[in-house]
């Protein structure tokens, strides 16, 4: 969606609205300087609220479900929808109601805070985030969702990628980052079929030494060739 979607609006009751073209960061730096606490896990998230709201999007603690009041969204009849928390149908990394909608908006709860203190948080969460993920380089994010803990002995994604030993593992101009295991670096000149083809050699390999299956992350589009 165009800048005509990107308004954020600190309102009463320590709520702020975002429109889903706003970027993650710049909603917890705005709820921050208007002393609103409890979205400062946005600030790491380099995406829009539209994909907040889609995948549930979470990081350092906090989750999308954590604070949203209600989404507003078009059907494909152009229909305006206002659909609750309750309704969105959240869980880990999913929105069941995204389905056959465009999101266009998001009112957010969060609680009283000092911005000074809020702002020190947010630095926190930008020096771990820049300590221990490659956010200089070409990835796509986090590529594979965290399997469920009780198959994986409570090892999250990037441990079993890890385990599996294909950390720099490469594949044509695609590598899985040396810095953090659970992104894939596009090294320069990667295709779309290296990116999928190592993703896939992940799965494969994870499945074959510890029978876990990695879900995708990342939503790809479109058909292979």
């Amino acid at each position: 969606l165009g800048p005509g979607f990107a308004k954020i609006e600190a309102r009463d009751g320590h709520t702020i609205y975002a429109g889903a073209a706003a970027l993650d960061a710049q909603v917890a730096i705005a709820a921050g300087k208007a002393g609103i606490a409890g979205l400062e896990f946005y600030r790491g998230i380099p995406g829009t609220i539209g994909g907040a709201l889609t995948m549930n999007a979470g990081a350092y603690g906090g989750e999308t479900k954590d604070i949203l009041i209600e989404a507003y969204a078009l059907n494909r009849r152009g229909e305006r929808l206002t659909i609750s928390n309750a309704d969105m149908g959240f869980s880990y990394r999913t929105c069941l109601a995204s389905e056959g909608v465009i999101f266009t908006g998001a009112l957010y709860r969060g609680r009283p805070g000092d911005p000074e203190v809020i702002a020190e948080a947010m630095r926190a969460i930008m020096e771990k985030r820049e300590n221990s993920q490659p956010i200089k380089e070409k990835t796509g994010g986090s590529t594979f969702r965290n399997p469920d803990p009780a198959l994986s002995g409570g090892r999250g994604a990037w441990q079993m990628v890890d385990a599996a030993g294909l950390r720099g593992h490469r594949r044509g101009g695609a590598q899985v980052s040396e810095k953090h295991c659970n992104f894939l670096i596009n090294t320069g000149e990667a295709s779309a079929a290296d990116i999928e083809g190592l993703g896939e050699e992940i799965r494969a390999k994870v499945m074959a030494d510890f029978g876990v299956d990695l879900h995708w992350e990342i939503k790809r589009i479109g058909e292979a060739r």
